[in-house]
């Protein structure tokens, strides 16, 4: 039985390429409307994409890393990435909805019952893409703190590990509260008991009792226990330490390798982090690769399109991830090759909206389709709809404070939870 590729689109303003909103199929105008959002979803849900994931930061977008800039001649501002989830959460039926939430200035209590919330809007279909924001623009912006400035050169040298190595250890806490938050409430603590003015089993409420070298927190949630027990975590990881933040803290992580060669190393990289890191009973990480992408019929005009659009920039793309211009079919060989190299999807990042997603959701699809490793959208699918967990794969996983007492009963005591 072939193997299902799994497809998610990155969503980010009205492109991945900074002049894409020039572009005469762009839609500037509409950027921050919510019927932009709710046009760009519609298109992915109904290809059957998996998930959209929503770009967002605390600063503004920048064209120098870690810093601000001045220009404006690209587009600047955007709408909170987990508010624009929540709203399209109703308006769809099938698809993922993973916003970015930064976790280095956001308190673990909000990244929980936010996504938390957003689960519940969405019946089962919430995802988070953690953020860890080395920006002093960041920090200066929210002004609890203070980031030091990391030299682009001189964290490429690995100079900066440090301060790199701490803000993901901390967000590797941040992501270890708000599972220990989400799990507070067993799934059975609402009893609803009108008979005897019974709202709810307070033996069933955990606190968190997280005590570490960032946070402390009490607990629990004031949000019940969502759909999917667990929402979705995913993380992009470039390199060593976050490459093991998400082998020991996420179900996806996104990677951005440039050849087979640099694919290769990198799993061998996320795989070892994964063998030495990955907390006991936790299903296996999925790994998509990210790719920038730029599509037409023709390869000429895809290759023009994009020195047009490099023009207007006035410099040529450059990305973390690989840009690729290019036909649909031709990328379909691409991604097939990744998933017999080892991969378990990609996330698709549309250089141009909507020309690059219209084209991924009535091309590219297709072709997946017909190459065995997609199955096309059925009318019952949209009937009886599944956790985006479950679309992955994943099982709903066990409470953790249930499990835990399920191991060891005779260690349970009061101190874990919180009585009515």
């Amino acid at each position: 039985m072939t193997r299902t590729l799994h497809l998610a689109v990155a969503l980010d303003g009205t492109g991945w390429h900074p002049a894409a909103w020039r572009e005469p199929t762009a839609r500037p105008d509409a950027l921050f409307t919510p019927g932009y959002w709710a046009a760009l979803v519609a298109t992915a849900e109904d290809a059957g994409i998996d998930f959209v994931t929503i770009e967002d930061s605390f600063a503004l977008q920048s064209a120098a890393p870690g810093t601000a800039d001045d220009r404006v001649d690209q587009v600047r501002g955007r709408l909170d990435a987990l508010l624009i989830a929540s709203y399209l959460a109703p308006l769809t039926s099938r698809i993922g909805l993973v916003p970015t939430v930064t976790a280095t200035h956001t308190e673990p209590f909000h990244v929980a019952t936010g996504l938390q919330t957003l689960d519940f809007a969405s019946e089962g279909r919430a995802g988070w893409r953690i953020q860890v924001s080395a920006s002093t623009a960041d920090a200066a912006l929210v002004g609890r703190r203070t980031v030091p400035a990391i030299d682009l050169e001189a964290y490429r040298r690995g100079e900066a590990q440090e301060v790199i190595q701490e803000l993901f250890d901390e967000a590797g806490d941040v992501v270890e509260v708000v599972r220990r938050l989400w799990d507070s409430w067993e799934d059975d603590a609402i009893v609803r008991d009108a008979a005897n003015g019974r709202f709810l089993d307070g033996s069933k409420l955990h606190y968190a009792d997280f005590e570490g070298r960032f946070f402390s927190v009490k607990g629990a949630s004031i949000t019940p226990r969502s759909p999917q027990g667990q929402p979705l975590v995913s993380a992009l990881a470039h390199a060593t330490i976050p490459y093991e933040l998400a082998a020991q803290h996420a179900d996806v992580v996104y990677i951005t390798p440039h050849s087979p060669e640099h694919l290769a190393e990198i799993l061998a990289e996320v795989r070892d982090a994964e063998e030495r890191l990955r907390p006991a009973g936790r299903p296996a990480l999925l790994v998509y690769a990210d790719l920038v992408v730029l599509l037409e019929n023709e390869q000429a005009d895809a290759e023009r399109a994009l020195t047009a659009l490099d023009d207007l920039a006035g410099a040529p793309l450059t990305s973390d991830a690989l840009v690729v211009a290019g036909t649909p079919s031709a990328l379909v060989e691409r991604l097939l090759d990744g998933q017999r190299r080892g991969l378990d999807g990609f996330r698709l990042r549309p250089a141009r909206l909507p020309a690059d997603l219209d084209a991924i959701a009535h091309d590219l699809v297709p072709a997946l389709e017909a190459a065995g490793v997609r199955t096309p959208v059925s009318p019952r699918a949209a009937r009886d709809p599944r956790t985006l967990r479950e679309v992955l794969g994943f099982e709903r996983p066990e409470n953790l404070f249930t499990a835990a007492t399920e191991r060891a009963p005779e260690s349970a005591s009061s101190s874990t939870e919180v009585h009515a």
